[in-house]
């Protein structure tokens, strides 16, 4: 029997050894415990599948880190970085996707740039005022979890707040994180390394979009994408961000979205 995979990554999570495969362009995640009670058969049958080469949109959450009104002038290529964090911002207000921005010491740098922040509000967005670099430190993970379900005792509950019920199952998570900001190996790394790390409890998937991110230097900018990929993120472009989430031409926000990458 021919089983055509690899092992990519091994890790601990909750006292049990699993590890990676993939398969055929899909991964797979196998706990160990399971494959010795089953034996390599397991390996070749049917686990569970996940694809994680391309975006998906119902699954996604937009993070823009710092695109400041008082750093965006000395940013290397920032008309095209700021041109593209708008475009971002856009292409999720039309699919529904949960849009976070943030800002650095707003107080010193300044506000986001107003067609930045117009975006953000577009798409139902917030904007996280933060002192640490890494936004997780000031709390994005909790903005980034799902809200609670809320279930009521009846229609009597519907105007009362306290027969209101909170489910303890909490709403479908978006687990995967695309982000872009400013500067690229300070606060986009450090809040990109943070949900990295928080990968066993949160299990986010960071993506890191490349052209709408930079720094005050080239080699800055270049160095941090290179570390967030030895770590894990997955580096791409605001393109394949539109087409990922698209999928498909016959999408009804197809023609949009076309007019803000062309």
């Amino acid at each position: 029997m021919n089983l055509n995979f690899g092992i990519s990554q091994c890790w601990r999570q909750s006292g049990a050894f699993r590890f990676e495969i993939v398969r055929n362009r899909t991964q797979s995640v196998v706990d160990l415990s399971t494959v010795a009670a089953g034996g390599l058969g397991i390996m070749a049958g049917q686990p569970k599948v996940q694809s994680i080469m391309l975006l998906n949109a119902n699954n996604s959450q937009l993070v823009l880190v710092d695109y400041q009104a008082r750093l965006m002038p000395v940013i290397f290529e920032n008309e095209l970085v700021i041109a593209n964090a708008v475009r971002l911002a856009r292409m999720a207000g039309l699919l529904k996707v949960p849009v976070w921005g943030t800002e650095q010491n707003p107080d010193k740098l300044g506000l986001n740039l107003p067609e930045l922040q117009a975006a953000i509000e577009f798409a139902g967005g917030r904007t996280l005022a933060k002192m640490h670099f890494s936004a997780v430190a000031d709390g994005l993970v909790d903005w980034l979890r799902p809200p609670a379900r809320q279930t009521s005792a009846g229609a009597a509950a519907l105007n009362r707040p306290e027969l209101q019920k909170t489910s303890k199952a909490p709403a479908a998570c978006r687990s995967t994180i695309v982000m872009a900001g400013c500067e690229a190996h300070v606060c986009l790394l450090q809040t990109a390394l943070e949900l990295l790390e928080l990968l066993e409890v949160e299990e986010y998937d960071v993506w890191v979009v490349t052209d709408a991110s930079s720094s005050r230097t080239q080699r800055n900018r270049d160095a941090a994408f290179d570390r967030l990929a030895r770590a894990g993120a997955s580096l791409v472009t605001t393109e394949m961000v539109a087409f990922e989430w698209a999928r498909s031409c016959e999408h009804p926000a197809f023609r949009d979205l076309l007019r803000l990458v062309k």
